[in-house]
């Protein structure tokens, strides 16, 4: 098999070659022929174009002496005057065109002086008029030398015109014998290139198949690979959720650890030294100084307490309600900060988890500005959209780029999963030394009526 084919691909690589040569020498061919032929009928064009110019301009010349003639209207001759220039122009550049001998120059020869006497004959009769000899130029006018002039004009400029409508006829007749040639020249070809193109696509379709098969793999492996990954992140946002709800409630169950049994400690603590002081009264000073300076401790670690609580699990948010636990957040950190904090606090329809995500929301922005922002003013507010709730804390400190932010910065990460957990979005808008902006919408709660 071997033997065999390798005489046939040489048979063929020749064929190939020759059918090539081929074409190629009748392409040249008939391009050669053809821009022969087009240049001989551009020339015949141009020679027409001319000549029909200057039939036109001896017109023009004609008309204009004539006007002024039987007008007397110097207007008449700029006309005939740029008539007259033009045809001397027009003389000229059909000389050029035609070579020395042959019959055609000599007609052109014949047409030039027919043009020179009809240029002449005007010319005396404009004369005649300009200067008044009346008779004289009625006369020329009158007879029959100016028809003949113009008669043989046009019966030389008419056989010039046949004469290049006849070089371009046969040139034509070239171009196209030249394209038929090429066309059968390509025919052949492309029934040979059909039959290569038949071969070809015989051995490409069991690749092309092939390499469907392989696409339709490699397409199953993507698409199982997107549908782990969209797997795997939903099972990580569900265990961050679950992550936030454990932490809360560990908060909520801390909270109420410390509040029922460091309370009592604390309280107890007190009340005892409530009794000591009033058993001792007066008579030991310095017992009852120390009293004094533990009951104020007392006191501090009891505040503590409080204030850790309210970190940890805010019990006016459940006492007071979401605006009053926004109201008592914002005056804590501004006592804290010493900053100026505006709130325009609107009362809002949300669960009690949309809530804690608000007030967790507000927390962690303000807990940023007291870090980094080094801001003097904090606005924050809380309104009721069309069907949504909008949270906005706002900033005039110092700002930063948002594209910037690390990958470790968990804080705006946290906010962001908190919020879109509960429904909504979060957005941050910020810039170097502009401030920052910190956007929440979250979906208000459904109002069902009682039955």
């Amino acid at each position: 098999m071997r033997s065999f084919s390798m005489p046939k691909m040489a048979i063929s690589l020749l064929l190939a070659i020759l059918a090539a040569l081929v074409m190629i020498g009748i392409n040249e061919t008939g391009y050669n022929q053809s821009t022969e032929a087009l240049d001989d009928i551009v020339e015949a064009s141009r020679t027409r174009a001319s000549l029909n110019r200057l039939l036109q301009h001896v017109l023009d010349a004609e008309t204009g002496s004539r006007g002024y003639l039987l007008t007397g209207d110097p207007r008449y001759l700029e006309p005939y005057n740029a008539a007259a220039a033009e045809v001397a122009r027009n003389v000229d550049s059909l000389r050029l065109l035609y070579t020395p001998t042959g019959d055609e120059f000599a007609t052109l020869s014949q047409l030039t002086g027919n043009v020179q006497r009809k240029l002449a004959e005007m010319d005396l009769s404009v004369r005649m008029r300009k200067q008044g000899n009346e008779e004289a130029w009625k006369f020329v006018l009158m007879t029959d030398v100016g028809k003949e002039h113009m008669d043989a004009i046009r019966e030389h400029a008419i056989k010039l015109i046949d004469a290049s409508a006849g070089r371009m006829e046969v040139s034509q007749v070239q171009v196209l014998r030249s394209l038929l040639l090429a066309r059968i020249g390509i025919a052949a070809v492309a029934l040979a290139g059909l039959l290569a193109f038949y071969l070809y696509l015989r051995q490409s379709t069991a690749l092309k198949l092939g390499g469907e098969e392989q696409q339709r793999i490699l397409q199953q492996e993507r698409d199982l690979l997107e549908r782990q990954v969209r797997e795997r992140m939903a099972t990580l946002a569900e265990l961050a959720t679950h992550l936030q709800q454990v932490r809360e409630e560990e908060r909520g169950h801390l909270a109420r650890e410390l509040h029922d049994e460091l309370g009592a400690l604390l309280t107890a603590a007190k009340l005892d030294v409530a009794r000591l002081k009033s058993k001792l009264g007066t008579q030991a000073p310095e017992f009852a100084q120390r009293l004094q300076h533990l009951t104020e401790t007392l006191n501090s670690g009891i505040a503590l307490k409080r204030r850790i609580i309210e970190d940890l699990r805010p019990s006016s948010l459940s006492n007071l309600g979401l605006t009053a636990s926004l109201e008592i957040l914002a005056r804590e950190f501004a006592e804290r900060s010493a900053m100026d904090v505006a709130t325009n606090l609107e009362a809002v329809d949300l669960d009690d988890s949309s809530q804690l995500t608000v007030y967790r929301l507000v927390q962690e922005s303000l807990t940023n500005v007291g870090k980094y922002a080094q801001a003097a003013q904090v606005d924050i507010s809380v309104r009721n959209a069309s069907g949504q709730v909008e949270v906005e804390i706002k900033d005039n400190g110092l700002g930063f780029n948002v594209d910037d932010v690390r990958t470790s910065t968990h804080g705006l990460a946290g906010m962001k999963h908190r919020v879109e957990a509960a429904g909504g979005r979060l957005s941050v808008q910020s810039e170097p030394g502009q401030g920052t902006r910190i956007s929440a919408s979250l979906p208000r709660s459904l109002q069902i009526s009682p039955a």
